[in-house]
């Protein structure tokens, strides 16, 4: 449909034209789900974004792809701890924090989407952090070495979380 519409005629009635006569000349026949319902149709709940979740299960993509950049942000500061708990050396640790560090700083310099608090991670304690869990996980590794995966990963943990809302404050 590479033709451009005429200037005196309707976008309507132009459009319908060009559907009626590829219509005519079969270019609709044999398509994939031709006269099958619509996935969804009929159904009572209407949901205005099914189509996003159903594309992104499609396309097996997080959904974390749709966040604007400081939620993406906040989220890999969430989860830092149990990306570094993977990480076996100390280099590798410090790398890591600073590559997020890196982008949280960008991301402060030109703000985009909603403006949430991120601050960038202090690298040293995430590092002790880190060298906490290790140990726990080597001294546990060696009493017990046949402790199943999930039981050294909780004891592992230097310390419960503390909620967002006192996270937000720094002197709390």
């Amino acid at each position: 449909m590479s033709e451009r519409k005429p200037a005196g005629v309707d976008f309507e009635s132009w459009v319908d034209r060009k559907i009626r006569e590829a219509t005519e000349r079969g270019e609709f026949r044999n398509l994939p789900g031709a006269g099958k319902p619509l996935p969804g149709a009929g159904s009572r709940y209407h949901d205005e974004n099914a189509w996003l979740r159903d594309y992104l299960r499609r396309e097996g993509v997080s959904g974390d792809a749709a966040l604007p950049p400081s939620l993406q942000l906040r989220r890999e500061v969430e989860r830092l701890p149990e990306k570094v708990r993977e990480l076996t050396t100390e280099e590798q640790v410090r790398a890591t924090v600073a590559e997020l560090n890196r982008r949280i700083v960008d991301w402060l310099r030109v703000p985009t989407g909603p403006q949430l608090p991120v601050a960038p991670v202090d690298v040293e304690e995430t590092v002790a952090r880190w060298r906490a869990a290790a140990g726990a996980a080597d001294r546990e590794t060696a009493a017990q070495p046949s402790a199943p995966e999930s039981e050294r990963g909780r004891a592992s943990r230097a310390e419960p979380r503390r909620p967002w809302w006192r996270r937000i404050r720094r002197n709390s």
